[in-house]
């Protein structure tokens, strides 16, 4: 097999069968396929259920777990104003992920509980003294929803955020609703390494790999199952949306879910370039183009790419740049002018961002040595593993370190098959 078709396969594990197996409680009206009609006009879960009459909300109390990015399709009205005005559900509490109810807290800063200045409503925070809802923060409800829009990558906190929750209303038998939203970037691609158990955190709390093409719906119903959860779940579909699909390519409005994910190119990078969270090289955080660029003062740019370029990495051009990171959430490198590498996807269907980052750090270690520096306790949670790092520090290539990969995913992508809704 040649250089360029072991990334390739590498880079997407496209032979699966995408059956839709949806269960009983996924089922759609009239025997509709999810996404069947292939055309760009998905609507979210939120959409669904007022088209539908809040069907398994009706008559309950609800707690509401969301941010700035639950929206309609057009964006014109909030999931909370939608419920909260709805005669038949009655919204009596809001809960907060990281980065707040508006998503403008940076990055790893405790967000505050609250009051919701249009609403009333009471605001938990789930990222501040606790990140699993308390059975007090429970009391009274009949149901959690979720709608919060996913960027599809392991090391991304919201989702770890709804497992805590599915957790907990699976301990308090409440049922637990996704308003489920399409994966921006695409659900038939996997890509990366499955986290190792030992490494979990909260960014990456149960085995899936870092890319790992499924919607938040679908998440749910994986972990729900193959982790023994066991909660009441209802995953309110998206109306009209394929897996092949980024979010680019249907009628809805992009929203920057977080601070430094500003547009859907930084999250088509974002499944390698966080890995350099863990390490002194900045990701671009305090400029327009965070996760599409990483640097450092002392990163030879034009010396990587050169032996970037001689791996012929698919679907991604190379370009040495520089960028002043402006009151860097990270604080790294604060008005100081960085040599960096600027990645751009050419090919969405053969670009591997994972491999790119790794085979960027081993070129980054062998022109610089020590002076690629690792933050070890969290560059081996990004990674879920220690392999990684200690596969870089002892000189393997980008193929040893992934040499495992391609097994990892094919079997995850066997496993997670039964619980996805969309073809």
């Amino acid at each position: 097999m040649n250089r360029r078709r072991r990334w390739q396969y590498g880079a997407a594990i496209l032979a699966v069968i995408w059956g839709c197996t949806t269960a009983a409680d996924d089922e759609l009206p009239d025997g509709q396929a999810a996404g069947d009609s292939g055309r760009a006009t998905a609507r979210p879960g939120i959409d669904r259920l007022i088209a539908e009459g809040v069907g398994p909300l009706a008559g309950l109390r609800v707690g509401l777990i969301t941010n700035h990015t639950g929206m309609t399709a057009d964006g014109s009205r909030s999931t909370i104003d939608v419920l909260h005005e709805h005669p038949d559900v009655e919204l009596v509490a809001l809960f907060s992920p990281e980065h707040g109810i508006r998503g403008a807290v940076e990055a790893g800063e405790h967000v505050a509980s609250g009051r919701d200045e249009r609403t009333g409503l009471p605001i938990h925070s789930l990222y501040g003294e606790t990140r699993a809802p308390t059975e007090a923060m429970l009391e009274g409800l009949d149901a959690l929803v979720f709608d919060i829009q996913d960027i599809g990558t392991r090391y991304y906190t919201y989702v770890w955020t709804m497992a805590h929750a599915l957790e907990a209303a699976a301990r308090d038998d409440k049922l637990f609703v996704v308003l489920d939203r399409p994966n921006p970037i695409g659900g038939d691609i996997v890509q990366g390494n499955v986290l190792d158990s030992a490494f979990a955190s909260f960014v990456g709390l149960y085995p899936v790999p870092m890319r790992h093409g499924l919607t938040v719906g679908e998440l749910a119903r994986y972990i729900n199952v193959v982790h023994e959860i066991g909660a009441r779940l209802h995953v309110v579909p998206v109306m009209d949306w394929r897996r092949s699909q980024w979010i680019d390519q249907t009628a809805m409005v992009w929203r920057a879910p977080s601070p430094n994910m500003p547009t859907l190119e930084s999250a088509a990078h974002y499944p390698g370039t966080c890995l350099f969270e863990g390490t002194n090289v900045s990701v671009g955080r305090g400029t327009d183009a965070a996760f599409q660029q990483i640097g450092a003062p002392w990163l030879d740019a034009e010396g990587v790419i050169e032996r970037l370029r001689a791996l012929e990495l698919p679907g991604v051009e190379l370009e040495a740049v520089t960028f002043t990171p402006r009151n860097p959430g990270d604080g790294k490198y604060a008005d100081t002018e960085v040599n960096g590498i600027r990645y751009t996807v050419t090919d969405r269907a053969t670009y591997d961002p994972a491999r790119t980052a790794i085979a960027t750090l081993v070129a980054i270690r062998e022109l610089h040595g020590d002076a690629l520096e690792f933050r070890v306790g969290h560059f081996d949670r990004l990674s879920g593993t220690d392999a990684v790092r200690k596969g870089i520090l002892a000189g393997q290539s980008m193929a040893e370190i992934t040499a495992s990969w391609d097994e990892q995913l094919a079997a995850f992508v066997e496993r997670r098959t039964p619980h996805l809704i969309y073809e």
